[in-house]
């Protein structure tokens, strides 16, 4: 068994955006095993949770440990940390130890570019952040990798955040504006951990594609209910998106149907689903999927010599 710290040498957005397709593929065509995300509160303010998976297409197992501590940040710490094992499909023992804590932020907006690719109506635009932390980061960065980004508007809860943001990306015209002006844009990226909506429906223009990654545990939504139901909603995955992702409030406090939606980014990718006509908006309900983490997890075992730990 090795371990692969993984701090540098991380595969290009290109090569992980195709990577994250091609599972996505697997998953609408229903080649993939895949239980639901456990998660474990902590007294206070936390959570982690653990993420199985088997792709037999790629002979990949294993599962993901995977944390999400608010106020990690005072302390010095990431927000996000986790470690991937993957596991010998022949023999059941562990091969790999992979520290996924940067890969996770990676391998989530490369969903978000793959989405983005299918689901907005043209491959040039204008990008909308709302959120300014390492995800809307990975986010624009794996988007960038996929269409043409000119022009990049920025909000932050924090005004510091959104500026230091837009000038780390002066070169894709970032610049941090209201919150309101954001959602004005062709693809509307959301990474925040709210638990209130932040996007009204009424700012969001016909054609606009949003993807929406915060809202990934039960009690968080960025998005106005309403904005729910005159949107085209597709899911990564539609027991995860139920329990925890952008719709889990709105259906649990019965203002969101689960029949209204739309379709899993796996069905789009595949040519079972898709946008209704160029006009219609679009949201990508994003929860990360443990098969992501087992397509990056090989990438990063491709890349990286690791260590060798004793087991058993």
């Amino acid at each position: 068994m090795r371990y692969y710290p993984v701090h540098s040498g991380y595969p290009s957005y290109a090569e992980v955006n195709r990577a994250i397709e091609a599972v996505f593929a697997e998953h609408g065509r229903g080649n993939v095993q895949m239980p639901a995300k456990v998660y474990v509160t902590f007294v206070g303010d936390g959570d982690f949770r653990t993420m199985p998976a088997y792709l037999p297409a790629l002979g990949l197992a294993g599962v993901k440990i995977v944390n999400v501590n608010p106020q990690n940040h005072a302390r010095g710490l990431p927000t996000v940390m986790a470690l991937t094992v993957i596991i010998d499909v022949e023999t059941g023992a562990p091969e790999a130890v992979i520290n996924a804590t940067e890969l996770t932020a990676i391998r989530t907006g490369a969903a978000g570019a793959v989405a983005a690719r299918y689901l907005a109506p043209r491959q040039t635009v204008t990008l909308g952040v709302v959120g300014a932390g390492r995800q809307a980061a990975a986010l624009l960065e794996a988007m960038d990798a996929a269409l043409e980004v000119t022009e990049v508007l920025v909000w932050s809860r924090t005004e510091k955040s959104a500026e230091a943001f837009a000038a780390q990306y002066a070169d894709y015209n970032a610049r941090s504006v209201s919150l309101e002006h954001a959602c004005d844009c062709d693809i509307l990226t959301t990474s925040t951990p709210s638990r209130e909506p932040l996007v009204m429906a009424e700012w969001i223009h016909e054609g606009t594609h949003i993807n929406a990654i915060g809202a990934d545990a039960p009690g968080k939504q960025e998005l106005d209910p309403a904005l729910l139901l005159k949107a085209e909603v597709f899911v990564d995955d539609r027991c995860q998106a139920i329990h925890s992702g952008e719709i889990n409030v709105p259906i649990t406090t019965g203002r969101y149907d689960p029949a209204r939606i739309a379709g899993t980014l796996g069905e789009v990718v595949t040519g079972q689903k898709g946008r209704s006509s160029p006009g219609a908006i679009t949201i990508f309900d994003s929860t990360g999927l443990a098969i992501q983490d087992l397509a990056i997890a090989a990438l990063a075992i491709q890349n990286g010599d690791g260590y060798e730990l004793p087991f058993p």
